[in-house]
């Protein structure tokens, strides 16, 4: 198995230079990995499957051509994008997986998680993760016009950019008691994550914890080859620059 690990993208209409990055990233992964695993808010908003804007086609075209180039892909639910369905899991080819998820990577007893959940000194995140990923929110929630739907989820987002401005940066990042209790219970070899924004290879005596980086003016991914790992980091214009000119060659 040679697995990218990437999260955190916020893909948005109103950023085509991320849109022009995550499919660059796409056709170079369908060349160098055997497995995609996407750790939680791929997008920066989902209101439900049945929006099916342009951008969403793009997206999803840019998925379908890489899931059916040979690697395996899966994604995981983000703080943004919880209301991804199987419907567009099914239409674009990949897997869903629970939070927290482990799998066996090369010998290597790997969790996967977006992170979120181990923000516990955050209580009114917390709060707010727990009510909207019950089954009585998002049931109520996608009964709703796509118009009302998009107009809370812009409020909600806003709301939360303003409340996170206000919070200190330890507030925000992952408890450390919380993460140590949970590696000492599960006792992974390989703990993945991302969500804080924080990307770094943390090392201690009860796991080694990687935590991947958002997209913003650049991308990260984590490769592993063997039991080798590897987090990197890209600048983005580049990215965009690189699959403008494959475009233009087709």
């Amino acid at each position: 198995m040679k697995p990218r690990f990437i999260s955190d993208i916020h893909l948005s209409e109103d950023n085509p230079h991320l849109t022009s990055a995550f499919k660059t990233f796409l056709n170079e992964s369908k060349e160098t990995c055997t497995h995609l695993f996407i750790l939680g808010d791929l997008f920066e908003i989902w209101i439900g499957d049945d929006d099916d804007s342009s951008f969403h086609q793009e997206i999803k075209k840019a998925l379908i051509e890489f899931t059916t180039s040979g690697p395996e892909a899966f994604l995981m639910h983000g703080n943004r994008d919880f209301l991804i369905g199987e419907g567009f899991a099914n239409e674009v080819g990949i897997s869903i997986l629970p939070d927290p998820y482990t799998i066996d990577i090369n010998g290597l007893k790997t969790i996967l998680s977006h992170g979120d959940f181990l923000c516990t000194d955050d209580n009114d995140y917390i709060d707010f993760r727990n009510k909207v990923r019950s089954e009585e929110w998002q049931k109520d929630f996608l009964s709703k016009s796509i118009n009302e739907r998009n107009e809370i989820a812009n409020s909600l987002r806003s709301e939360s950019k303003n409340a996170t401005s206000k919070k200190s940066l330890d507030i925000t990042d992952v408890n450390i008691e919380s993460v140590n209790n949970f590696l000492e219970e599960n006792k992974p070899d390989l703990f993945i994550h991302g969500h804080t924004h924080r990307p770094q290879v943390h090392d201690s005596d009860l796991s080694k914890r990687i935590v991947l980086g958002d997209w913003n003016s650049h991308g990260w991914y984590l490769s592993i080859d063997g039991i080798n790992h590897s987090l990197k980091k890209f600048v983005i214009s580049k990215y965009c620059l690189l699959y403008t000119s494959d475009a233009a060659d087709e």
